[in-house]
């Protein structure tokens, strides 16, 4: 086993049956923040969708304000802020509001928009979002960093704008921008020295392009100065983990055909084709998910690496295929055995315990002796006892 600094986080979409309370699901959703940060969980993403009827954040900085009030430690994203539907004034003054509140615990992530039904609803065409978010990442480090911006595109106008606060993160809070199959978000990224959030990292056609993507992004970074840290890079994994496999088959038997169903409907073609046939074999033949163990979890992570080389985070994929009881088991399967795993934790207590058998048969003899050695002393002792 090789020993990484690999550290683990939550994304949370999220996902939500529509025939669930909406009001059960979000209170939840902090929870499981909660739940996670005692598990030793990094960071947790939030993320921003207005229609489809599943995804039931609107605002990820409404999530990040409430679950940082019931946590201290872990660092809090939005994952990520659809740019082209906002004045990117309006996103920065929230963001630096939250920098303050959390006391540095914010992170920004953006991206162009993923449902097209979002852009529909407020008559933003869906071809122009990539171009949009452009736009925006060419003055949002100088409105993050406090700078006073003009600007004017066909969608927003700057007017010498300023944030009304300064950041609490110097120099600003971390950026990360989207990616899933395209390079526009590695493009972006290797620009303006982002880091780089790839939100289908175990999608056929994501993981197929993992690599070179990053390698466009290195290579443009460079380019302009920059250099990527593998530090900064975080994939998106769907995992639902149990003691066994048939265990974690019997908690999503119910769960995961409704979030297939879902995902059929509001997917890109090329990721459909979950709702005809087993489900739990379609994932996982085409491995796009771990649906097990902690082993498959930690297999899967391996073939990550294989693929795209060292990375930062991988984001636990927050889906509710399973009850809340199981849910909250699986992460906490994924801390005990996954986390430790590449963190080389348990190295030594490992070497330790492989070293017994030679260790005990060496002093065994020793051992035997001594325990005599005890014996002898007592009936001598007693021995002198009865003679007085």
């Amino acid at each position: 086993m090789t020993i990484s600094s690999l550290k683990h986080g939550l994304f949370l979409a999220p996902y939500h049956d529509v025939t669930e309370s909406p009001t059960i699901a979000l209170r939840r959703d902090i929870e499981i923040v909660e739940w996670v940060e005692k598990l030793g969980f990094i960071e947790a993403w939030f993320g921003e969708h207005h229609s489809t009827g599943w995804e039931t954040i609107n605002s990820p900085e409404l999530m990040i304000a409430a679950a940082a009030e019931r946590t201290s430690r872990i660092r809090l994203g939005t994952g990520v802020v659809s740019m082209p539907y906002h004045n990117p004034l309006m996103v920065a003054n929230r963001i630096l509001q939250l920098d303050h509140m959390t006391m540095g615990r914010v992170m920004f992530g953006m991206g162009p928009g993923l449902l097209p039904t979002d852009s529909d609803m407020i008559g933003v065409d869906v071809r122009t979002l990539r171009e949009k978010l452009t736009e925006v990442a060419e003055i949002i480090v100088p409105l993050l960093s406090g700078e006073e911006v003009t600007h004017e595109t066909s969608w927003y106008k700057l007017n010498k704008a300023r944030t009304h606060l300064l950041p609490y993160s110097r120099p600003h809070p971390e950026i990360v921008v989207a990616s899933a199959v395209t390079p526009s978000g590695g493009m972006l990224a290797g620009k303006h020295g982002f880091g780089l959030l790839c939100v289908a990292a175990t999608e056929r056609a994501a993981f197929d392009v993992l690599d070179e993507n990053w390698k466009i992004a290195c290579a443009v970074a460079a380019e302009n100065g920059f250099g990527m840290n593998p530090a900064k890079l975080r994939l998106v994994v769907p995992m639902h983990i149990a003691a066994t496999r048939e265990k974690a088959r019997e908690d999503v038997a119910h769960g995961l055909p409704r979030w297939c169903e879902y995902f059929d409907r509001v997917a890109p073609a090329g990721m459909r084709g979950l709702s005809g046939g087993d489900p739990v074999e379609l994932l996982i033949n085409a491995g796009r998910a771990v649906i097990g163990t902690p082993e498959d979890a930690i297999a899967m992570i391996d073939k990550l690496r294989a693929k795209q080389g060292e990375f930062g985070v991988v984001l636990f994929q927050a889906h509710n295929w399973a009850d809340w009881e199981e849910t909250k088991k699986s992460y906490e399967l994924y801390a005990r055995f996954v986390m430790p795993h590449f963190a080389g934790t348990n190295r030594n207590r490992q070497s330790s315990y492989n070293d017994l058998p030679n260790a005990i048969d060496r002093l065994e003899a020793q051992r035997t002796a001594g325990t005599e050695d005890a014996f002898r002393a007592w009936e001598k002792k007693t021995r002198r006892s009865v003679s007085t």
